[in-house]
């Protein structure tokens, strides 16, 4: 079976360890140094990559890491219980509220970045989920 390993470039590991663990309640796993740490606890292992501003993103292009707010086409998606509780300790912890949480047919979500710049969702569902609106 294929697995699926989240990985996060942020670049100070002890503080992206304590938020992720703090907020989500992941647990931390394996670890290598000050350069990665493997976090447990969700439905795929997160990976943390520390890695310094500036420094190349690839091979393939110029483009440097930056930590500040940035958008990227793919982030994760936490569900949750009791989110306004969630929003809160991540805002306590660094993150920022990228919009108001929003209302919809599934349940609610709020979207936001964590203190490196990296958007996520929170997702609260109600009844079915996703179901609601896509049947079942």
């Amino acid at each position: 079976m294929l697995e699926l390993r989240a990985c996060v470039d942020v670049d100070d590991l002890e503080k992206a360890i304590a938020f992720y663990t703090g907020v989500f309640g992941l647990k931390l796993g394996r670890r290598q140094g000050s350069e990665w740490a493997e976090l447990l606890g969700a439905s795929s292992p997160i990976d943390l990559l520390a890695r310094p501003a500036g420094s190349p993103a690839s091979a393939a292009t110029s483009a440097v890491r930056d930590y500040r707010r940035h958008w990227t086409p793919v982030h994760l998606d936490f569900t949750v219980t009791g989110l306004d509780a969630v929003v809160e300790r991540a805002r306590a912890a660094g993150a920022t509220l990228d919009r108001d949480i929003q209302e919809r047919e599934w349940g609610r979500m709020a979207n936001m970045a964590d203190p490196f710049g990296h958007g996520f969702c929170l997702l609260e569902f109600r009844g079915r989920g996703y179901d609601e609106v896509v049947g079942s």
